[in-house]
């Protein structure tokens, strides 16, 4: 006879968690990405939430920094229903997005059809996730969200497990490295502790100006490294095209770059080193290339933010 007590896993349903999509959900799901980014297998960067497409608003739209592309996520809480699949469709044009995570508590099965058609029938590159939000807690404890992918791309488990192990919820296998990877960074270069880098686990970091509206990051890849220039999010995402396009020719040239091109997602520009963080014999390569790269960028902004005064 054990002495233990156990006690009993309860599904609550999601608007016990979160009233309202829009006000609760979304933002919950744009501040804890992380959580659906372990679930799919998928490295997530937030890019804008509520991000507008005609007369609609697309919940969240987020970037892969594997490889640069536009993930666009879908997000409800109650049983997924036709209105939101055709806004699916209309966000998948307009935003120019690879990826699409749609979350639902429950799936009727003509969407899960037509996920699955989606992925066999479009063109290499595209990828469509079901995925089913789950609320769950034992006895009195805290709320613990789960999501269950449902429905994905053909094979896509067998593509996953090449590259990284199945995700967990202590995060994937590259998990302690970016941590070691950030905690080196800021052993090299102090001074980049008040610019936004930080020891963490993620792959991005930003140094903020002009309060917000414009953002260096620099952010590392299981393949490249890099640097772009962002503007600031949701409705404000186009605020660095806005405030340093017409420098765009000074930048270039002060940057020593070329073809600074505002894109739909509001990023500006930007550069790549091709060099994996999962190396370690790359990070001093890395690391002062990225450092050099931020304050040449945060410099050179700042001299045209100047000059808007």
């Amino acid at each position: 006879m054990t002495d233990i007590e156990f006690g009993r896993l309860s599904d609550l349903p999601l608007r016990e968690a979160w009233k309202h999509e829009a006000h609760d959900f979304t933002p919950w799901l744009a501040e804890n990405i992380d959580h659906l980014s372990e679930a799919i297998g998928i490295p997530l960067e937030l890019t804008g939430t509520e991000v507008a497409v005609e007369s609609f608003s697309a919940d969240i739209l987020a970037r892969n920094p594997m490889d640069d592309s536009v993930v666009l996520i879908e997000n409800q809480l109650e049983t997924t229903d036709h209105t939101h699949l055709g806004q699916i469709m209309t966000y998948l044009a307009g935003l120019e997005a690879q990826t699409v995570v749609w979350i639902a508590p429950a799936f009727r099965e003509p969407h899960l059809s037509a996920i699955r058609w989606l992925n066999e029938h479009t063109a290499d590159g595209f990828s469509f996730f079901a995925v089913k939000a789950r609320v769950v807690r034992i006895g009195d404890s805290p709320f613990a969200p789960i999501f269950e992918v449902v429905e994905k791309p053909d094979g896509w488990s067998r593509a996953l497990t090449a590259t990284r192990r199945q995700a967990t919820t202590a995060g994937d296998q590259h998990t302690e490295t970016r941590t070691a990877f950030w905690t080196r960074y800021l052993e090299r270069h102090p001074e980049a502790a008040t610019h936004g880098v930080k020891a963490q686990k993620g792959w991005n970091a930003y140094t903020v100006l002009a309060g917000g509206d414009v953002r260096v990051a620099i952010w590392i890849g299981e393949k490249t490294s890099g640097i772009y220039v962002r503007g600031g999010w949701g409705d404000n995402k186009l605020s660095a095209e806005r405030l340093l396009m017409p420098y765009a020719d000074q930048l270039e040239q002060e940057l020593g770059i070329e073809g600074i091109t505002p894109q739909p997602n509001g990023h500006l520009f930007g550069e790549r080193l091709s060099k994996p963080y999962t190396d370690p014999d790359n990070w001093p390569e890395i690391i002062d290339w990225l450092e050099s790269r931020r304050a040449a960028y945060v410099a050179a902004i700042s001299d045209v933010l100047d000059q808007d005064q």
